[in-house]
This record gives structure tokens, C-alpha cells and sequence, in this order.
């Protein structure tokens, strides 16, 4: 049995603990007047968990901004950061993420992860043409494939999914970029964003650069030296995977005009773009919903908001539609026979 120094390294471990037991994915401490109350997330659901003292939560969350070296001192701004433990035989990582509210009083949430945890393509998706699709965009040798939907879609499964691929049948070289490395992974190279230190996405993509890969993963896009660099480091002969927030197909070419990447620029580097959502199947597992533009389509859309006649995609072929669809075919059977 581990031995815990004091109250609150137990209680905030044996909270992590609890979480990882039900199979949760995140954990929420959120202040209420008197208290905090505890969520766990599991299949996109929040279910409630209990309560914590305000004095004994606020302690626990500083535990957790200290593991995930954060400034335990300043609970006036969003704070992010993540740390790693084994527990229950398995190594996990934890992504930490503060934000306050009124009164001085923090919110966080605990992303969990597991070291290691690949779930394959064909376990993914659940159509095999959205399978098919993401391997072919996969053996490009050049190029920028762009994973897009909302928090929670699954987009940061998917693109470890495409990683995984990309080393273990297509045996090439793959390095990531990430800020902050969510989660450790052995088939990767993983370099991970530090800006005080001097390591920022431009200096981490030119060191990236001298170690010949041959295909880059850029954890996420969210502002404009990420797409400069993703954009850049396409140019130059790779194949670069990475995610943004939007909706849709259409609207993550115009987030990425949003952060100054030209329509040309789109047009010479895009070649695959992928919104998904989650959905739950009859068996009770999670799975993913794809719209999927690449190849002609990809070049019409491109060439639409390039000259301003924008092309239309069959609303069936949207995301939403999709989910829709996917989701009503998977609901359990009312039937009592």
C-alpha cells in the first residue's frame, strides 16, 4: 500500500482513485456557496459525486496546481498544466485546469488518461468508410490533415489513433508537438511546449525539423504562429496532423483564415479535414461520427472560397446530420419482450 503523507494528499488521491474506478474521464471540483461539488464525466454525461468543504477542496486544488507545476499562489487567472502517476497498475496522466470565479474561489477539472491507451481506427469509427478514408489520408507524404469539432468530440483520440497508424503499419517516423503533452505515448517522440524556457512552437518545430521526421503532430491550433508553424512545416515536405476548434469542414478553413493562413495557402496544404462527434452505442460504448472532406471535394470548397461561389455540401453529408442519423440507429430498444 502507497504511503500518503497527510489528509490531503490521501483525499486527493483517493479522489483520482474514485474516478479512475468508475471509468471516468474527467473530474469537476466546482464551488457552490458553502461547498464544492464533485462531478465525474463518463460518456459525455456529468453525474454527481458528492461534495467537499470549501477550506478542504481549495487545498486539494492546490495540491493539484503543485503536481501539475502550476503557481499555487495566484488563483486570479486560468491556469493549465498536467502531471503523471501510476496507479491501479497503470501509468495515467492528469491534465489539470483551473479558472476562478467569484469570491476567490477556483474551478477545476482533471482530464484522465491512461499511458498507452490506443483505440485503433477500426474500433473508432463506426462506418468503415470513415476508416477507410482516414488511412488513405493517412499515407499521404506531404500535407496538412486538420481533426475538427467541439471540446469532447474525441478529436485528441482520433489524431493519437492516426499517430499510431502512421508508426505501426505505415512505419514512419512521427514526432509531436504538444502543449502540454496530455499523455504519454511510447510509439511517439513527444516534445513538449515550454515557453518559459525558450521552447516555443518555433523553436520546437526547427528542432523537430533537424531530427528528419516524417510525420509531424501538432497538439492543437489555436492561434497564429500554431497555424503559421502547421502550415510551414507542411510546405516543407511533411505530413502534419493537428486539431482546431469548429464545427464543421467549412468552418475550420475559415478558422484558419481567422488565424491569417490564406486561402492559397489552404488550397497547397490541406488535404484531409475531418469533423467528428462522439455518439454512444447500443453496447454502451462510445464511438465516432466523421464528415469527412478530402479529394475533389476538398479542392471544390477550396476553390469556392477562394473565387467567393462557395459550394454546397447534401445536408445528409453533414456532420450534424450525420450524428443525428448515427445516434437514433443506436438507441437502446424500448421493447420489453
Amino acid at each position: 500500500m502507497e504511503k500518503r503523507d497527510n489528509l490531503i494528499e490521501t483525499k486527493s488521491f483517493d479522489l483520482l482513485e474514485r474516478a479512475i474506478a468508475s471509468e471516468s474521464t474527467d473530474i469537476h471540483l466546482v464551488p457552490a456557496q458553502d461547498h464544492y461539488d464533485v462531478y465525474f464525466k463518463k460518456n459525455s454525461k456529468l453525474e454527481r459525486s458528492g461534495t467537499f468543504p470549501p477550506q478542504l477542496a481549495a487545498r486539494m486544488i492546490s495540491f493539484f496546481k503543485f503536481l501539475s507545476s502550476l503557481d499555487i499562489s495566484d488563483r486570479r487567472k486560468p491556469q493549465s498544466g498536467s502531471f503523471h502517476k501510476k496507479m491501479q497498475n497503470e501509468n495515467y496522466s492528469f491534465r489539470v485546469s483551473t479558472i476562478p470565479s467569484i469570491q476567490m474561489k477556483e474551478s477545476v477539472v482533471i482530464r484522465i488518461q491512461r499511458h498507452d491507451q490506443i483505440v485503433s481506427l477500426d474500433k473508432l469509427c463506426i462506418d468503415q468508410q470513415w476508416e477507410e478514408k482516414l488511412r488513405r489520408a493517412a499515407e499521404e507524404r506531404q500535407g496538412l490533415i486538420l481533426l475538427t469539432g467541439p471540446t469532447g468530440s474525441g478529436k485528441t483520440t482520433t489524431i493519437y489513433s492516426l499517430t499510431a497508424h502512421c508508426v505501426n503499419q505505415l512505419e514512419r517516423h512521427v514526432i509531436s508537438l504538444e502543449d502540454p503533452v496530455e499523455n504519454n505515448h511510447s510509439h511517439l517522440l513527444q516534445i513538449q511546449v515550454n515557453e518559459r524556457s525558450g521552447m516555443t512552437y518555433a523553436a520546437g518545430l526547427k528542432a523537430i525539423l533537424r531530427h528528419s521526421p516524417d510525420v509531424i503532430m501538432i497538439g492543437e491550433i489555436r492561434d497564429s504562429e500554431t497555424a503559421r508553424i502547421a502550415v510551414a512545416a507542411a510546405l516543407t515536405g511533411h505530413l502534419v496532423l493537428s486539431t482546431v476548434h469548429s464545427k464543421d469542414p467549412e468552418g475550420c478553413f475559415y478558422r484558419m483564415m481567422d488565424f491569417g493562413i490564406t486561402p492559397e495557402e489552404l488550397r497547397q496544404t490541406v488535404v484531409c479535414i475531418a469533423a467528428q462527434r462522439l455518439i454512444q452505442k447500443k453496447d454502451g460504448s462510445m464511438g465516432a461520427v466523421f464528415e469527412i472532406v478530402q479529394g475533389e471535394l476538398l479542392d471544390s470548397i477550396a476553390a469556392g472560397i477562394i473565387s467567393g461561389n462557395r459550394v454546397t455540401i447534401p445536408e445528409e453529408m453533414k456532420i450534424d446530420a450525420v450524428a443525428k442519423k448515427y445516434s437514433m440507429e443506436n438507441e437502446p430498444s424500448n421493447d420489453e419482450s
